[in-house]
């Protein structure tokens, strides 16, 4: 029997109870609930609505073990303390074991552990408090609004749809912007424009490029070669001379300390880790690391904060090490401070490592690979953070003749500052640009120098849509509408990902057909509820129950009564909105002669018959049959010597023997290339658990071949790798790439474009 004069403390992960036993000692017991022990119901909405949306919560399947073994432990301490996360979800948990371990033992405390250091330890535990009841009620309020939409909504969709399919409240608003962003690009008319670059010299100087930048002295948009032509013989006639020289200091600052958003955006654009990884991730640092004989460490504070604060030991901590490892040049006067936004909770600190003590260089060998790259990120942004704003010298020089202005922009680095550790320009090629010729500025003008107009260079160009949107610019748009919170940004894409409303191709999110469809439905029936302004004023009302300044139920009524009033006019409507999404193909039923139809199924739309359920033909959609007319020609069944046919499965498409169910042979349909590492496969077209397409070899396991990009059956003219791939950027369009020697190469003629970077 444990003694009473113990104290049980209860965490969410067994991993991070381990670091915490290492630091309280003997005269605590440290359990794990494993995440939630309670849950609204599967099987019926578990909320009663009438009497003040009460839910109804069961014990989730495989906790009650867990349950016994913590009231067993409960009986015999002398005190409980709560340390689930120290957010809204982590208060919700503690609710829900506080109110099961109640009976047994009701001397209970909430405690928050900002870092699971044995300070952050020590000072949660001497700040013990009771379960805040704000914070339960906006948790649970979240919780319910969103079975409401899901119980509610879903079936609206499985009718006029098919069935098994859902609809959330902040997701379907996620994949609203997704599709209004791909119907942009659809809409999207490209502009012509060109652009004008002269190179210049002085007597002093060595050659540089200028581009014309004003005609008579306004910015003008050139939008013809016509136009261009004209300009250009014009232009070659003048004189020029240096007419203006600035030159000027400019510091750069270093952004805050990571939040939560920041930090999955980072790590999307330089690291290419999903969301969900990288909070995976974060969580593991946060828990503990094994440090050799040191055991168990947590080496960053709370990954789920929307706060670029940084306490005072923290700071420093970081000046500190900034003095002693880069000198006094690099730190500034006074600490650097960071604005909060407005929306942010400041709940905790930002995300920041828990000591300087544990640099990177000293953990590497006790990491993994990815975990330690996050780390580092994290690390570098939070040096960098308290170091001095580097400074450039900037110089724009301006060249007239006639008519004509050109100018020089350039800037040299004159002291580094925070860039020693750390460079946040963007890096996921969202802005990218047309690139012009550029050089550096010389140093050596002077204003009245002439200068030799030695070429003229003119290029064309076309204005862009916006780019789908990444993993990190999706974050970054829901952050700024106020759509969902530091927590949710990785379920919410995790969960349009996992219902195949969208999948990735080159980092790119984009909307799948069946997307499209649940899209329109929702946002053509459901406009309000799936509005942007409305799910973000939601959000703020969910922050006023946790302040205290709404009460729990009027937050829901606002929800509630608008939503009804919604879902009650378009079920009235359902038999015919699903009439209306059928889609004639011209097309008879070669077994009872009534017109087929368009449906939706788990596996895409298919041809059925309308005579259904008397008559059940169906087929694969008349551009898939032609399609997969070359693939079927003269494919006989291996085993049995039968016709293979197209048939559908969860996984997509196969080929199967129409001896079926005698002879039950499959064979995966292939791109009809041979694979380039063991010759003997063909290259099929692959799903990750996440949805991401890549290409792999038939004879897997057999042979291992993958890649992310598909790949071209032409053997490289560089280095004679067998195969390229082919690849989309934004600024570069389509091209291919030898992944062995990375030359690039135009996708028509197959001629070396430019030499790339690895």
């Amino acid at each position: 029997m444990t003694s009473k004069t113990k104290s049980l403390i209860i965490v969410e992960s067994p991993s991070k109870a381990k670091t915490i036993n290492k630091y309280l000692g003997k005269d605590y017991i440290v359990e794990a609930s494993f995440g939630h022990i309670k849950n609204l119901p599967k099987s019926k909405i578990g909320v009663d609505i009438e009497d003040g949306y009460t839910p109804t919560y069961v014990t989730i399947k495989g906790k009650g073990d867990v349950l016994k073994k913590l009231k067993e432990k409960a009986k015999n301490v002398s005190d409980i303390y709560l340390a689930t996360d120290p957010d809204r979800e982590g208060e919700a948990i503690a609710w829900h074991v506080a109110e099961e371990l109640e009976p047994v033992n009701d001397n209970i405390y909430r405690v928050l552990f900002h870092e699971i250091t044995r300070s952050g330890i020590n000072e949660a535990m001497s700040n013990r408090r009771k379960i805040d009841d704000k914070l339960v009620y906006s948790q649970q309020a979240r919780r319910i609004m969103d079975r409401i939409v899901g119980y509610q909504i879903s079936p609206f969709v499985w009718k006029t749809i098919y069935y098994g399919l859902s609809a959330g409240r902040v997701q379907t608003v996620a994949l609203r912007l997704i599709c209004e962003r791909a119907e942009e690009i659809e809409r999207f008319v490209p502009e012509e424009y060109w652009s004008v670059i002269g190179q210049f010299q002085t007597d002093t100087s060595k050659e540089f490029f200028a581009k014309l930048a004003k005609i008579n002295g306004k910015p003008k948009k050139i939008g013809s070669e016509d136009e261009v032509k004209d300009l250009a013989a014009e232009i070659k006639k003048q004189a020029y001379v240096i007419s203006n020289i600035q030159k000027k200091d400019v510091r750069r600052n270093p952004s805050p300390p990571f939040i939560t958003s920041t930090l999955q955006q980072e790590a999307a654009s330089r690291l290419r880790f999903s969301t969900k990884k990288t909070m995976t991730l974060a969580q593991r640092l946060y828990e503990g690391i094994e440090l050799g004989d040191e055991g168990s460490v947590g080496l960053i504070t709370y990954m789920r904060t929307d706060s670029v604060r940084l306490s005072n030991e923290a700071i420093a901590g970081a000046r500190e090490y900034i003095y002693s490892n880069y000198g006094k040049e690099y730190l500034p006067k006074e600490p650097r401070l960071f604005k909060k936004a407005k929306t942010s909770q400041d709940a905790h600190e930002a995300i920041r490592p828990t000591s300087v003590e544990y640099e990177p260089k000293k953990v590497r060998k006790y990491l993994d690979k990815d975990v330690f790259k996050l780390y580092e990120l994290i690390w570098n942004r939070f040096i960098a953070s308290q170091m001095q704003p580097a400074i450039y010298e900037q110089i724009n020089v301006e060249i007239e003749g006639g008519k004509f202005t050109f100018r020089a922009s350039g800037s040299v680095i004159k002291f580094r500052g925070f860039l020693q550790v750390y460079d946040d320009v963007k890096t996921n090629g969202e802005d990218e640009k047309d690139e012009d010729p550029a050089s550096p500025v010389p140093t050596e003008l002077s204003v009245g120098q002439n200068a030799k107009l030695l070429d003229l260079l003119t290029k064309q160009h076309f204005t862009k849509p916006p780019p789908q949107y990444t993993e990190a610019s999706l974050v970054r748009e829901l952050e700024s509408l106020g759509i969902g919170r530091p927590s949710t940004y990785s379920l919410i894409i995790s969960t349009i990902l996992e219902r195949k409303y969208v999948e990735q191709k080159d980092r790119q999110i984009q909307p799948t057909d069946l997307g499209k469809q649940v899209y329109k439905l929702l946002i053509d029936h459901f406009p309000e509820i799936f509005s942007v302004k409305f799910t973000a004023e939601m959000e703020d009302e969910l922050d006023t129950i946790a302040s205290g300044k709404q009460s729990y139920k009027k937050v829901l009524d606002d929800f509630y009564y608008p939503f009804t009033e919604s879902l009650e006019k378009v079920s009235r409507k359902t038999v015919e909105i699903k009439k209306s999404l059928q889609e004639e193909t011209g097309e008879m039923c070669d077994i009872c002669g009534k017109p087929m139809i368009i449906k939706w199924g788990r596996n895409g739309r298919f041809m059925a018959c309308s005579g259904y359920p008397d008559c059940k033909n169906t087929k694969p959609l008349a551009h898939e049959r032609e399609h997969l007319k070359q693939v079927v020609n003269d494919t006989k069944c291996e085993a049995c010597g039968g016709d293979m046919v197209v048939k559908g499965g969860p996984y997509g498409a196969f080929l199967g023997c129409s001896n079926y169910p005698t002879c039950k042979n499959t064979k995966p349909i292939t791109l009809g290339l041979k694979c380039p590492k063991c010759n003997e496969g063909e290259i099929l077209e692959r799903k990750t658990k996440r949805k991401r397409t890549f290409y792999g070899c038939s004879k897997y396991p057999k042979c291992d071949f993958a890649s992310w990009d598909k790949p071209v059956m032409k053997s490289c003219p560089s280095c004679d790798n067998p195969y390229i791939v082919e690849k989309y950027t934004q600024k570069k369009g389509n091209f291919l790439k030898c992944p062995e020697c990375k030359n690039e190469f135009d996708p028509d003629e197959l001629t070396v474009a430019k030499q790339a970077s690895g």
